[in-house]
């Protein structure tokens, strides 16, 4: 099992973290998960301190279509996409920085080409293989600079019915139905299809990795 600890004697490095407010739930607990690592984050839509912030966390639970719609009447979706520093998506962030989602016929950012696909049960195995994927599962084939090597193969926790497939940017795996991308990189953009804040030890050190970047 993963360890981690709170965060000192760090502060150049933890300092000027935003975490984008939007029309999506999840923020708080974020924020919360932050904290115990002894890191503030400021919650914003102010796209001044989004563009000028040392790193831009983009968590989300809800619909994409709603939400793209969202992003892109108060700009904010053309701002993230413009991002040079460290950005993290999770869960719908995650979904919104693909190219597109099959949830209501929803073009997204594009950060990421993957596409978003929803869980299609085998004929026969719909009580055995539930939509949502909800609780615990474990990660592996990771990739990214945020998953040391201790984390292959530990257990984090998801809720999703809608999955990113595996494609060149890829940067761990877990299988539901189907092997599906846990998480995404691409340059300085990293995203989590898991809860890390809610993931306990494994996840707090999934976010102290991306602080520390």
């Amino acid at each position: 099992m993963a360890t981690t600890t709170r965060i000192t004697g760090t502060r150049h490095r933890t300092s000027n973290i935003v975490i984008i407010k939007y029309n999506a739930g999840n923020i708080e607990s974020v924020s919360n998960a932050l904290r115990r690592l002894n890191v503030t984050a400021e919650i914003t839509a102010d796209p001044e301190k989004i563009i000028n912030a040392g790193k831009v966390i983009f968590p989300g639970v809800g619909e994409a279509s709603t939400t793209m719609a969202y992003l892109r009447k108060t700009g904010l979706g053309e701002i993230i996409v413009s991002l040079k520093q460290p950005v993290l998506g999770i869960c719908l962030g995650l979904q919104l920085m693909c190219s597109y989602s099959e949830e209501n016929d929803t073009p997204c950012l594009g950060i990421f080409e993957e596409k978003v696909k929803r869980f299609t049960p085998e004929p026969g195995q719909e009580y055995i293989t539930k939509v949502p994927h909800m609780g615990w599962n474990s990660i592996h084939n990771l990739k990214s600079s945020i998953f040391t090597k201790e984390l292959e193969g530990e257990y984090v926790y998801f809720v999703h019915s809608y999955y990113a497939a595996k494609g060149e940017h890829t940067a761990a795996l877990c299988n539901y139905i189907v092997p599906f991308s846990a998480a995404l990189q691409k340059d300085n953009f990293y995203a989590t299809q898991f809860h890390p804040e809610k993931s306990g030890p494994v996840g707090a050190k999934i976010l102290e990795n991306f602080i520390l970047l």
